[in-house]
């Protein structure tokens, strides 16, 4: 064995060292172990890569794009490589370059929906909102199981004229994040939006009704409209509401539209756990303490949901993308 190379456990043992460091906040010493670790494996990608990230969480950013921007030219470049990369030159505000290799890095992983979303994201901070729509929209299209996307994808909606599409993506979201701070605000998003939803007696107006997906939702939420005009938009008439639109859903446009979270909502509707569902969206986004005081007097109903909720896995389909980008 030549000294340029050195046993794969050597190299998990130098990362698990250094992580550990990192973990601490300790930024220094982990860059002295991987700089040791390569000093024995120079071209070890993994290590390189640990190493870059080591000197942005230090913000050396001069030295960390040093060894970052070298990742694009190797022959076993990865997503996490041009990941790296993209967050020294967002530090840095190296914006030309941070676009050029966020386009680079789409030709060589064009379904990657982590790429899609961090070039919206940097797209947005220059406020060039439009095109950072597009690229979440792409990536929900290439990518649908990866969450980040229909987070931001929801709350740029959310902030338009458009009524349908932060609800549709916002629920997507929550049931791929469950668990997370980002699920909370969007919870928020959810609630507002239906609230936004039935605000117009005519909800039909200004909205993409050229898109037969977009003109189905209306017309199906649109029969609701008098009975939350008379009672209000909460978690309880949100459950009666949208348990009716699930209905007549596959009653008239689920053949035409298969649509994976309609399919969810079905199987929750015919397990009776709809209404704890709807409880764990809105209620907990609505009024908190009302939303305790529904477990507590709900205990069954919310305990055979949670344990539910915790053992499923919501994946999305290919084959589901029925947004029509301007």
């Amino acid at each position: 064995m030549t000294q340029a190379q050195t046993e794969p456990g050597d190299v998990k043992s130098v990362q698990e060292t250094a992580k550990n460091y990192m973990k601490q906040g300790d930024y220094s010493n982990a860059v002295l172990v991987l700089n040791r670790g390569l000093q024995n494996n120079t071209d070890n990608l993994d290590l390189q890569k640990d190493l870059a990230f080591a000197y942005y969480l230090n913000r050396d950013y001069v030295r960390g794009l040093e060894v970052a921007k070298k990742f694009p030219e190797r022959q076993d470049v990865d997503v996490q490589s041009f990941q790296i990369l993209g967050m020294i030159y967002k530090a840095i505000e190296e914006v030309k370059d941070c676009e050029k290799m966020y386009k680079a890095a789409l030709k060589k992983f064009p379904n990657s929906g982590t790429l899609f979303n961090e070039y919206g994201e940097m797209l947005w901070s220059k406020k060039n909102y439009n095109d950072a729509i597009k690229q979440w929209e792409k990536g929900i299209e290439t990518d649908p199981g990866y969450s980040g996307n229909y987070y931001n994808a929801a709350k740029y909606y959310y902030f338009t004229p458009d009524k349908v599409w932060a609800l549709i993506y916002g629920e997507i979201f929550v049931n791929l994040e469950s668990y997370s701070k980002r699920t909370a605000e969007i919870k928020n998003v959810l609630l507002d939006s239906y609230k936004k939803l039935f605000t117009d007696a005519n909800m039909m107006k200004d909205q993409d009704t050229k898109n037969e997906f977009v003109k189905a939702f209306l017309e199906n939420m649109k029969t609701q409209s008098t009975f939350i005009g008379t009672n209000g938009v909460n978690a309880e008439t949100l459950s009666a509401v949208r348990t009716k639109f699930v209905l007549d859903w596959f009653a008239k446009n689920a053949n035409k539209f298969p649509f994976r979270l309609y399919e969810y909502h079905q199987q929750l509707l015919k397990a009776g756990m709809f209404d704890a569902y709807n409880q764990w969206v809105f209620g907990t986004a609505g009024n908190l303490s009302a939303y305790e005081n529904w477990t507590k007097t709900h205990q069954e109903d919310y305990n055979k949901f949670d344990y539910f909720q915790h053992n499923r896995v919501f994946k999305v389909p290919g084959g589901q993308y029925y947004q029509t980008v301007k």
